[in-house]
């Protein structure tokens, strides 16, 4: 899903910018690799970016890239999609964990993915839903960490849900029913350029929980 501004700064946080003697510093090489490929990813998708441009973008030597990614472009990408899914697993958590049930939480961050990708000139959409879709019918890493990362999200929505009562596997169906939704409904807005198809998911998603007596 689409990233958040601020989630740049995830390799900063993670202690990224700090050099083996724990001063503080830009962050390195292998951190600029991951988050320009995640951006490039979420962009252009995985098949439309290529190697070439992760390095020059990323202010590397292709050398440097192979260096930290022996296996080339699919393992510079599974970085970059594993840092992509913690960047929104975090904007998720943060939205479910605010005020009002969880109806309103779920409405509340389909809003917030309509504005960020308004404000991205709808360009920013989510680069998970784009590299599983390029690689559909291969058994490769990409798939893997798609897969996990659509299950991780959903277990975050699944622990909101259950918190409020929801009874476990209702809650779990629900969850993935949350994040299916919130998927394609993102696609859909990009492809309208308005933000009413996450906004109408968000609302009826809202409602589909409030019948849960919750």
């Amino acid at each position: 899903m689409t990233q958040s501004s601020a989630g740049h700064s995830s390799a900063e946080k993670s202690g990224a910018g700090k050099s083996s003697a724990g001063k503080s510093a830009t962050p390195g090489t292998r951190e600029r690799i991951v988050v320009v490929a995640a951006r490039l990813i979420q962009r252009q998708g995985y098949v439309g970016t290529g190697i070439k441009q992760i390095a020059k973008e990323a202010d590397a030597t292709l050398g440097s890239v192979y260096h930290f990614f022996p296996g080339g472009k699919e393992a510079v990408a599974v970085a970059a999609l594993a840092y992509s899914a913690e960047e929104f697993a975090d904007l998720l958590r943060e939205g479910l964990a605010g005020e009002g049930g969880p109806g309103a939480a779920v409405e509340r961050c389909a809003a917030e993915l309509a504005v960020a990708l308004r404000e991205s000139g709808w360009v920013d959409g989510c680069p998970v839903t784009a590299a599983a879709l390029e690689t559909l019918g291969t058994d490769s890493e990409i798939q893997r960490v798609c897969a996990k990362t659509l299950r991780g999200w959903e277990r975050i929505v699944e622990e909101r849900l259950a918190a409020a009562g929801i009874a476990p596997e209702d809650a779990r169906e629900l969850a993935t029913t949350v994040i299916s939704t919130l998927e394609g409904a993102e696609v859909t807005a990009q492809v309208s350029r308005s933000e009413e198809p996450l906004r109408a998911a968000g609302r009826q998603l809202a409602r589909l929980v409030g019948t849960y007596g919750v």
